[in-house]
């Protein structure tokens, strides 16, 4: 396999697997998510490389654990935080405000003035309204403003719910000026799991263009936000790290010049670093004419899979019979709730083996799992957590 590539076989990293053999050597009475901080500092570094002076700006709603926002305050980490209660972890785990951005568009006015009186200075906005709770309750504050941005060709496309359109972003800077705030730059994001660099390419003239045209009409913008999008390895390979955050900051370059970057990555940096130990609790057919069978996993959407909702993210899953003869099928959750179903229109191959009581490993969990997971929907605990 490329070097630049990760996938079934092989890693960019000689790295052992500490999560996967902790989960090996234990037993667990319910779904537990492992994970390796040595994994997540070792992506970390390849990213801040292949970035190479742009501002890693973690987003802690990917995986808000304490030891690794703390390992991650150690390696100069900055963070994208959305909502006060972020805001107070990462500053429990000794980040500095002015390594901290409130990024989320949507914010109480109380949360904006928690925020200022704490020291953070920088926030996100994408209508007007939001720019005068900033300036009311953040007077002089430093915005980013929001933009919407279409031919995503990220696996999960993140639009229309956050960002302004390109026509309504001049009016959106002339306020912000109006009202005493110090507009310094845009955000977007490119879609959450866009597997390769060149698909940015798109997304980028669309901010450069909405970019030069804020240039020309007098504000003096410095701060480029590119969100996330990193991906993370699931069901299709994906580049390196370093090669993938490099490649995207040629693309960057290429278009805005020498400016300052930020980048928020959060599944690209915690996701493979953590898997999920569960139990298989049943292997049914509904009629004997069935050609797929029922698997259902005493973890589901409601407990920290919530993301494979409309089967966006591909998790694979290691049983005790992997090499033995496959079939299809229908993968679900334990609650019951008929919407937890994790895999229906695309059934995955599991062995024919596979019966009640099997342990099973579902890789690359560490991001938007725990986050996720219900605090006791039907009486199902929430996700139990170890972090190595």
């Amino acid at each position: 396999m490329n070097a630049l590539v990760r996938g079934a076989v092989g890693a960019p990293f000689a790295i052992r697997d500490v999560a996967m053999d902790y989960i090996a050597a234990n037993r667990f009475d319910r779904p537990t998510l492992v994970i390796d901080t040595a994994r997540i500092a070792a992506q970390y570094d390849a990213l801040s490389e292949g970035l190479a002076g742009a501002h890693i700006h973690y987003a802690v709603k990917a995986n808000p654990e304490a030891r690794i926002l703390q390992m991650l305050v150690e390696r100069g980490s900055g963070f994208d935080a959305a909502s006060r209660a972020e805001i107070e972890m990462c500053l429990a785990a000794g980040a500095r405000p002015a390594k901290i951005s409130f990024g989320n568009t949507v914010k109480k006015p109380a949360d904006i003035a928690f925020a200022w009186n704490a020291g953070i200075t920088l926030f996100a906005a994408d209508a007007e309204e939001e720019l005068e709770k900033i300036a009311a309750h953040a007077p002089g504050a430093r915005v980013y403003l929001r933009i919407i941005v279409e031919n995503s060709q990220a696996d999960w496309p993140l639009t229309r719910k956050f960002g302004c359109a390109p026509s309504a972003l001049p009016p959106l800077l002339d306020r912000a000026v109006a009202l005493g705030l110090k507009p310094v730059g845009l955000s977007f994001h490119v879609g959450s799991q866009t597997r390769e660099a060149r698909f940015w390419a798109p997304v980028l003239d669309q901010v450069a263009g909405a970019w030069h045209q804020a240039l020309a009409d007098g504000h003096a913008l410095t701060l480029l936000n590119i969100g996330g999008g990193f991906p993370a390895f699931y069901d299709q390979p994906v580049e390196a790290p370093r090669a993938y955050a490099a490649g995207v900051m040629a693309e960057v370059h290429a278009r805005f010049g020498d400016i300052e970057v930020m980048a928020e990555p959060g599944r690209g940096l915690v996701a493979e670093a953590g898997h999920i130990a569960a139990e298989v609790l049943l292997v049914s057919r509904k009629s004997g004419s069935d050609l797929h069978r029922w698997v259902y996993l005493d973890i589901g959407k409601f407990s920290g899979l919530a993301e494979t909702m409309d089967e966006a993210i591909r998790y694979r899953i290691d049983t005790p019979h992997d090499g033995g003869e496959t079939g299809p099928c229908i993968l679900a959750g334990p609650s019951c709730d008929s919407a937890d179903v994790l895999y229906e229109k695309r059934p995955l191959q599991l062995p024919l083996a596979l019966q009640a009581g099997d342990r099973v490993v579902i890789r690359n969990c560490g991001a938007y799992t725990t986050t996720y997971a219900s605090v006791g929907f039907n009486g199902f605990p929430p996700l139990d957590v170890v972090v190595l």
